[in-house]
């Protein structure tokens, strides 16, 4: 990430955080959820809002008997409104944490999704599929970054439209730890 040459978008005035978004966009993500997740997409709905941070919740799957929550925020730049980003947050009962972040088709795929959570580089995932309507990058957390992610105050997940045009997408990490808590 370290080298970025392309447009980073600031925090203000170049994104509209997307609180109240579509439950039918929370169910678009959720199909991208693990095989056990996909069959029970149409009844997602959002249980509460942590800063700008939603928890969404699902109904358990068949043979379980937990709800599938995730923690959840989408933003659009305002001065592209076909470059977003989704990031899920999901924990798991074997106690994996699970971060996914959605980006818009036309994506480069090589360089993968960058991170930086308070200006500090924190590295990068590949993508692993694109669908028809997004591309998206996942990675199994650790410790170390659930800490960064609870503390922090912003993170700028990175995308490339070309080699030369990195796109900074800030994401505002207020309210995560307190959603991380209630999850």
């Amino acid at each position: 990430m370290s080298g970025t040459t392309g447009i980073i978008l600031g925090i203000r005035g170049v994104m509209r955080a997307a609180a109240g978004f579509s439950a039918a966009m929370v169910l678009v993500f959720f199909t991208l959820a693990p095989a056990g997740l996909a069959a029970q997409t149409r009844d997602g709905k959002v249980r509460s809002q942590h800063g700008d941070w939603q928890i969404v919740c699902k109904p358990p799957p068949p043979g379980a008997s937990n709800e599938v929550c995730a923690i959840v925020q989408s933003v659009t730049a305002e001065d592209r409104n076909n470059v977003g980003l989704t990031v899920y947050f999901q924990k798991f009962s074997d106690g994996n944490q699970v971060l996914r972040v959605f980006a818009p088709l036309g994506v480069l795929l090589p360089p993968g999704l960058g991170l930086k959570i308070d200006g500090q580089d924190v590295g990068n995932a590949p993508f692993l599929r694109c669908n028809s309507f997004a591309c998206y990058a996942q990675v199994t957390v650790d410790p170390t970054l659930v800490e960064k992610l609870r503390t922090g105050k912003s993170a700028v997940f990175i995308i490339f439209q070309t080699e030369e045009a990195g796109i900074g997408i800030p994401i505002s990490l207020a309210g995560f730890g307190e959603a991380l808590a209630k999850l």
